[in-house]
């Protein structure tokens, strides 16, 4: 489950939620939201992203961020991963 569900999921069942584990999905979220400058692309790669990503069935971010790292492990700047950590 991503974060967001996770919100979403708190959010029904609000009142079975600790204080504790509230404040602890609350302060990442404010984390997320302050490391959210992302990248801006040109219109025609944004727009290729975006129709790769729907494809893929992936986010954008999600998608950005296998694309990158692919491309530093191919460019010999990261240690290609096996398989069995690419799937965690």
């Amino acid at each position: 489950m991503d974060f967001a569900d996770e919100l979403d999921n708190a959010a029904d069942r609000i009142a079975d939620i600790s204080r504790a584990d509230l404040q602890i999905m609350l302060r990442r979220a404010a984390l997320r939201l302050r490391n959210t400058e992302g990248i801006v692309l040109d219109e025609d790669v944004n727009e290729a992203v975006y129709a790769l990503a729907a494809d893929l069935k992936k986010t954008k971010q999600d998608l950005l961020r296998i694309m990158i790292r692919e491309w530093l492990e191919h460019g010999g700047y990261l240690p290609v991963r096996a398989e069995e950590e690419e799937a965690n």
